[in-house]
């Protein structure tokens, strides 16, 4: 039986609705009236000309131009001035801020690419970074980073994903970054029982990477696998993620937990990643500019109310006192603070 948001389920929303949802809750603040990207590619270059570079005039553009504005300015930058705009924002600028500029300013499906190729190396490696992109991302924008990651690696994101993890990870990251779920409202709540018992028999039975556990984590819509969830909840009278603590040390049961976190609150999780970032002994910019970049356009504006709820201080606030400089800046503008 396949109903939309019955027996209190929340139902996903329909494509529509989820383009003006993401628009609503992004931070990102364009301004009313836009200057032409020719305008705008002269002003950049400009800002790279005398002495030192303008990194003030960097930031009010593309602080405040959304991705198809910037891949415009991109465009027409390197046909104007025979020079990519990435490869003169790298020569110009330096260290953080540089590298937040940098992702801002690649398109989204290949600002993605590039992380989790960069979360497939040796030193850099994050299984964390894999499952965030794939359980964070609609099936199309996923489908568009693993084109991305073809065109720009000449390999597949499943072929450096399969190299990289081991083990259960293995078994978990690839059908999750291979995954295209339905992205509809309808739920089965048949079906949403039956799998809630499925998850609740394996995970008592500790087999927490088994081939049902990962189908139903990697197959299902969020409208569906929320469903589940519930039932899960309701049925056995505990949250699966409170039984996925058996062990609080054991890193495959944190990343699962992660995993769920991720297909059904994505704010609680990218609230942590952040909280974690700024508040650990010495911040840790390279997470803070990952979720700041990522989020910016799409829900940025839910994570500031969950980081305000959860830690009684504003986003805003934290990053300016964590962080300094033309960094800060660039920071502050994406998240939308009034001054920046």
């Amino acid at each position: 039986m396949l109903v939309g948001g019955c027996d209190g389920e929340s139902p996903a929303l329909s494509s529509r609705e989820d383009q003006v949802e993401q628009t609503t809750m992004a931070s990102l603040k364009v301004p009313a009236s836009v200057p032409s990207p020719q305008e705008d590619a002269e002003q950049l270059q400009k800002a790279f000309q005398g002495w030192g570079t303008n990194e003030a005039l960097i930031i009010s553009i593309l602080g405040h131009r959304n991705a198809e504005q910037r891949r415009l300015i991109r465009e027409t930058y390197a046909a104007a001035y025979g020079q990519p705009l990435l490869k003169d924002l790298d020569q110009e600028l330096s260290g953080d801020f540089e590298r937040a500029v940098f992702l801002w300013t690649l398109d989204p499906a290949e600002r993605d690419a590039y992380l989790a190729n960069e979360a497939t190396k040796r030193f850099s490696s994050s299984n964390w970074v894999i499952m965030e992109i794939a359980c964070t991302r609609s099936s199309a924008d996923l489908f568009k980073v693993r084109q991305a990651y073809h065109d720009r690696y000449k390999k597949s994101i499943e072929e450096d994903v399969a190299y990289h993890a081991t083990g259960d990870f293995r078994k978990l990251l690839v059908p999750l970054v291979t995954a295209f779920r339905y992205e509809g409202d309808e739920v089965n709540t048949l079906l949403a029982k039956s799998e809630a018992k499925i998850l609740h028999e394996k995970i008592s039975d500790k087999a927490y990477s088994d081939e049902e556990v990962i189908r139903i984590l990697s197959t299902r819509s969020k409208a569906q696998l929320n469903a589940t969830l519930n039932h899960y909840n309701n049925a056995f009278g505990t949250s699966i993620n409170k039984n996925l603590k058996a062990d609080a040390n054991d890193e495959y049961l944190k990343l699962l937990r992660a995993t769920i976190k991720c297909l059904t609150t994505p704010e609680k999780y990218f609230e942590k990643v952040l909280r974690q970032a700024i508040k650990k002994l010495g911040t840790d910019e390279w997470a803070l500019t990952r979720v700041v970049t990522t989020r910016a356009e799409i829900d940025m504006e839910r994570i500031k109310e969950e980081y305000h709820r959860r830690n009684s201080v504003t986003l805003d606030r934290d990053i300016d006192g964590d962080t300094s400089g033309d960094y800060q800046r660039i920071l502050l503008a994406l998240i939308g603070h009034h001054d920046a």
